[in-house]
């Protein structure tokens, strides 16, 4: 039986999109080839509400998160995290022998302008990351705030910003907040399959990134800014099945209209944050800081939740355990992507249902 995801991703991909990644393929030197590429950028550009580029990878956003540290540090990163997924940047920097601080909150609050701005005392940052929705504890950054801070104060550094789990289910005007390198991946708010991602690059992150050397090869985002500025192609072979299934998707979505796409979101994120506020209580400690894309409810009945999701598997649905040090402590639902409100009061209803609440 399919199991309907309700896990912070991947998610459903809906059966009109999935069928797009069987077209035949095509040479991938092409000018049909190009003329793909140069549509799904242009459509990226709105979702992202930019004019900077709009550059594609085969991969997962990870792969991007370490082209662009390699790419845009000269110097040292400040690396912030509010949980698990915002310390990835900084276990990238080590990898790749990149200088870098990391700057902690306690799991349930969010990264404020005030943190950063006692933070960037501390030494020397050419560049800084930060996640936008951490989707092991339900925060949503204020990632507009701190691009503002940062314009104003700290002009100089390269602002990377990975929107994994929000960029296409929450408003992200990057422009508008400053974000230098805008990072997503194809497989949550976006609706597609895992495999495939793209980020927004300025031109100034990109003629910082000229000055530097080793900036590896296959995430060179150079070479990528560069294939693509003369020929509308990537480097190197692309996944074509991908590229055609998030041509059909960004219409879909620009059908819907982002103003619409982003209040469904937040419309299913009402419904749950009720559910987990009456029966058990959010983790996140305020509520301006709560994520429209996935929520994260404290296990204050002690339930076994992989009982729960054994149980919600043979109904069809799956929910998501905790995540690291919060397993067994709290649990994750998400509501993104083409996710409607019925579906998501189908899932509620069965948890109450199991759970007899």
């Amino acid at each position: 039986m399919h199991k309907k995801l309700f896990i912070p991703g991947p998610v459903d991909v809906r059966e009109d999109v999935l069928e797009k990644l069987a077209t035949p393929q095509i040479g991938h030197r092409t000018q049909e080839a190009t003329q793909l590429q140069d549509d799904i950028t242009k459509k990226l550009q709105k979702v992202f509400q930019t004019e900077s580029t709009v550059l594609l990878s085969s991969s997962s956003g990870t792969g991007l998160m370490e082209g662009a540290v390699r790419s845009c540090t000269k110097n040292k990163v400040a690396v912030f995290a509010c949980g698990a997924f915002g310390k990835k940047f900084y276990k990238i920097c080590q990898g790749n022998n990149i200088a870098a601080d990391l700057y902690e909150v306690e799991m349930g609050e969010a990264i404020t302008v005030e943190f950063v701005e006692e933070c960037l005392k501390n030494d020397d940052y050419d560049v800084i990351t930060l996640q936008h929705n951490e989707t092991s504890t339900g925060v949503t950054n204020p990632i507009g705030e701190i691009g503002e801070f940062l314009k104003e104060n700290y002009p100089d550094i390269i602002f990377i910003v990975d929107t994994v789990s929000s960029m296409g289910g929450v408003n992200i005007p990057v422009d508008k907040w400053g974000i230098d390198v805008c990072i997503t991946s194809s497989q949550k708010c976006m609706g597609l399959p895992a495999g495939f991602s793209f980020l927004s690059i300025t031109d100034r992150a990109i003629e910082k990134a000229r000055t530097l050397e080793n900036r590896g090869y296959y995430f060179d985002l150079v070479m990528l800014y560069d294939k693509d500025k003369a020929k509308h192609q990537y480097p190197s072979t692309p996944s074509l099945p991908h590229m055609f299934a998030l041509d059909y998707q960004l219409d879909r979505i620009l059908d819907e209209t982002l103003e619409e796409r982003f209040k469904r979101h937040e419309e299913m994120a009402e419904v749950v944050r009720d559910f987990g506020r009456e029966y058990f209580e959010l983790f996140v400690k305020e509520d301006k800081y709560l994520s429209n894309t996935v929520t994260c409810i404290k296990n204050t009945k002690d339930i076994d939740i992989g009982k729960l999701n054994k149980a919600l598997s043979e109904k069809g649905y799956m929910i998501s355990n905790g995540y690291g040090d919060l397993k067994d402590k709290t649990f994750r639902i998400s509501h993104m992507a083409d996710y409607t409100l019925d579906d998501v009061n189908g899932l509620l209803n069965t948890i109450k249902d199991i759970l007899n609440l």
